[in-house]
């Protein structure tokens, strides 16, 4: 009898379910019916706030389902953002562009990317203002670029330099039994570092601190240039904190002028001589302005890897070998693509997808000119698929390099010990596997040694190959050391500074192109269950999560989560970096 009520109760269940999705079905088509059309109306002016987060490629999901649950406005793509700008330079209904940034998701050279996108906008004559609350020292860089900035009487501008700060556990471990075994090549390699030391090593304190005076300076030169207002002055400023409220933000040429936001839009206004209409980037991206039309026959294929590199898949947050090798197989037997550019912004990852990609970009580049762009990260595994590239373009402030390779496996053998618990183990060979239980043995060391100095002398021969280097020459700049740009132009590791569509002319001259149009890889297309997830009742573990603690403290979830699922080899950045 129970049997045939909970039978009965799971037949209902299913059919309310049902009946639940599809009533949600229609709601949603009867709401798309009746969406207004987006329109740019006259003496309009267009306003970036850029809270969403910007990713170097973001392709939107075309249902209705995605459209209506708002899936589409968690992220904007970066080419969108350039080409909006680009378009609104020569909109004769926008008539200014008005920054209001609060929270900028963008990593660094995506900012000098928007930024360089704004300053060929004001050569159309067209107005930009810029207005905050307060700024952060991302937002104030993005926002110095306006021909005036304003701040809200009781805001600030930080504007205090760069730190990099990190964590090690070493007494820790010692303390209470539990540690990570580490296996590594490179001496730089400081991802690691935090297990065996209690500081920094001269020789990662080096490379940080070389690290952060170049990214400096490049933000430095460009507020110098917008502000009109030396380096030296800057560092003063950042010295003393010089920006810590409204009137010394002013009195230091940071900003303008010092109001709120009502006298803000009055001065539009004025300078528009009437009233006029805002329209978000997020809209006008919408009427279409977010993309470039062009007929050419020819094509240049921008393969995206972005993220971090797994072995699998892949999807727009993980570089996965499959997803990529899979583009660039279409890309390569397509006669109408004449080049390729493979745009990477990846810290690293799997030693082994990374090789994988690396083998499949070889086989591109002997048919078809093949250009790397680097953006904020093209780092360890990110360098290892860029290195045999014919150019390699990067931004000054990209993060390259830390070419080497490094392994480690939890040991809680000690800890297990002081609190009772034992293990012991029977095998069939002497080789065994490894156990978190038990302390890491020399013979299982020795093993994992010989293949992460296997890993590493494969990735240094592939970087001297692709840059034209001897091993010896290529040691030198690799044992995992990072370097920005600006250092890798001066050590051979990059060929040319400059952003996406300086390597895309590169790609073009190559090619033997005048006239072009691109084509955006890989495809990430979504099936039914997973634009299904956006609904609040069907929302996944970390969506939910990502609810409860925010946005800031998932990100540190995260990255533990990353650590935990790596499989194989890492060839990763030694550390998580974000310009605050």
């Amino acid at each position: 009898m129970d049997f045939l009520k909970n039978l009965l109760a799971s037949v209902m269940g299913f059919f309310i379910a049902c009946t639940i999705i599809l009533f949600s079905i229609i709601l949603i088509a009867f709401f798309v019916g009746q969406e207004e059309e987006i329109e740019v109306k006259t003496n309009s002016v267009l306003k970036l706030s850029l809270e969403a987060v910007v990713k170097d490629y973001a392709p939107k999901a075309t249902d209705p389902i995605s459209e209506i649950l708002g899936q589409n406005e968690d992220f904007i793509g970066l080419n969108a953002i350039a080409t909006a700008i680009e378009n609104a330079k020569y909109d004769a209904n926008i008539k200014g562009i008005s920054l209001e940034t609060k929270a900028v998701s963008a990593g660094l050279t995506q900012v000098k990317s928007i930024r360089e996108a704004l300053t060929s906008f004001k050569e159309s004559g067209k107005f930009i203002f810029a207005h905050g609350d307060f700024y952060g020292q991302k937002e104030y860089y993005l926002s110095s670029v306006a021909d005036s900035v304003f701040v809200s009487p009781l805001g600030e501008v930080e504007f205090k330099g760069l730190a990099f700060e990190t964590l090690f556990f070493k007494d820790f471990q010692d303390k209470y039994g539990m540690k990570m075994e580490v296996i590594r090549h490179g001496k730089y390699k400081s991802a690691v570092e935090p297990y065996l030391e209690n500081k920094m090593s001269d020789s990662n304190r080096l490379q940080l601190k070389e690290l952060i005076d170049s990214i400096w300076d490049d933000v430095l030169t460009g507020v110098s240039e917008e502000r009109e207002v030396t380096k030296e002055t800057l560092n003063h400023i950042a010295d003393n904190l010089l920006g810590r409220s409204a009137e010394l933000a002013k009195e230091n040429h940071l900003v303008d002028g010092v109001i709120y936001k009502d006298a803000y839009d009055a001065k539009i206004t004025n300078l528009l001589g009437g009233k006029f209409s805002t329209i978000s980037l997020t809209d006008y991206i919408k009427t279409g302005k977010g993309a470039k039309f062009n007929s050419s026959p020819n094509k240049i294929a921008v393969i995206y890897a972005q993220g971090e590199i797994i072995y699998g898949r892949g999807d727009e947050n993980y570089v996965g070998q499959e997803m990529i090798i899979e583009a660039l197989k279409k890309a390569r037997n397509k006669e109408s693509i004449k080049a390729v550019v493979l745009r990477v912004n990846s810290p690293g990852g799997s030693a082994l997808a990374s090789d994988l990609i690396w083998r499949e970009l070889e086989l591109t580049k002997a048919e078809k000119p093949l250009i790397v762009s680097m953006g904020d990260l093209a780092a360890s595994g990110g360098y290892y698929i860029a290195c045999n590239a014919d150019k390699i373009v990067a931004e000054p402030s990209t993060i390259t390099g830390s070419i080497g390779v490094y392994g480690i496996v939890p040991n809680i053998s000690e800890f297990s010990e002081n609190i009772g618990i034992h293990s012991d183990r029977v095998a069939t060979n002497k080789g065994g596997s490894y156990s978190a239980f038990q302390p890491m043995n020399a013979a299982y060391y020795k093993v994992t040694k010989e293949g992460v100095d296997k890993v590493y002398h494969s990735f240094v021969s592939k970087v001297a190959k692709g840059r034209n280097m001897t091993f010896e020459e290529a040691h030198e700049l690799a044992q995992g050391r990072v370097w920005t740009g600006t250092q890798a132009l001066q050590n051979g590791l990059v060929d040319e500074l400059g952003g996406l569509e300086r390597a895309m002319e590169i790609a073009a001259t190559a090619a033997g192109l005048s006239d072009y149009r691109t084509v955006n890889y890989p495809s990430y297309e979504k099936d039914f269950k997973e634009t299904l997830k956006g609904i609040p009742f069907i929302k996944s573990e970390a969506s939910l999560l990502k609810e409860w603690v925010g946005t800031a403290n998932f990100q540190l979830f995260k990255k533990l989560q990353d650590l935990k699922t790596a499989m194989g080899m890492q060839a990763r950045l030694p550390f998580v970096y974000e310009l605050k």
